[in-house]
């Protein structure tokens, strides 16, 4: 400062010199709560979005394992269906009574047993029940990760606000601005 310069201009600059500071800490700290505040709710979206995604997947596995509880109680009635006429076709056969039309009928039972056995056999490697309900399977596992995941994010957060709220000078501030825990 110059030489000349009185008192009392000294103390006006170091007061508004005070002031500024104060105003500049009060405006940082204000907007690290904000950005604290916004982190922590940003944060809650996440575990409702993984909330979300779990309440969707869950419907969709129930009546995938419904879907391929009915598919094999509907193979398995059909293979005991095919067993039990082949096994009556076998019993006509070994009777020895094949007259013409009881052998163009035991044909056609073969026929018809055999084309259903070639059914079952060919519709086997298609199936994707099983596959889809294990993959449903493995999603809801991944999201029950994410929404641990998430849910630790969220804490961590919430100590980070929580922390700054309470420390002094920023909680004066914090309470000046309402923020609570």
């Amino acid at each position: 400062m110059p030489r000349g310069m009185k008192t009392s201009t000294k103390w006006i600059i170091g007061i508004a010199i005070a002031v500024i500071l104060l105003i500049l800490w009060f405006v940082a700290t204000y907007n690290s709560l904000i950005t604290l505040d916004e982190t922590v709710d940003t944060q809650w979206a996440q575990i409702e979005n993984q909330y979300q995604r779990r309440a969707d997947l869950i419907p969709n596995l129930i009546e995938t394992v419904k879907g391929a509880r009915d598919f094999e109680a509907e193979t398995q009635a059909k293979i005991a269906q095919l067993r039990t006429q082949a096994n009556q076709i076998k019993e006509t056969a070994n009777a020895g009574n094949l007259h013409p039309t009881k052998l163009n009928k035991l044909d056609m039972q073969m026929r018809s047993v055999l084309s259903g056995i070639n059914i079952v056999v060919e519709a086997y490697p298609d199936l994707k029940a099983t596959e889809n309900f294990l993959a449903l399977q493995s999603q809801l596992e991944g999201t029950e990760n994410r929404v641990s995941t998430e849910r630790k994010r969220y804490n961590d957060e919430v100590k980070k606000f929580n922390i700054k709220i309470k420390r002094i000078p920023s909680k004066w501030v914090a309470s000046y601005l309402e923020y609570t825990e």
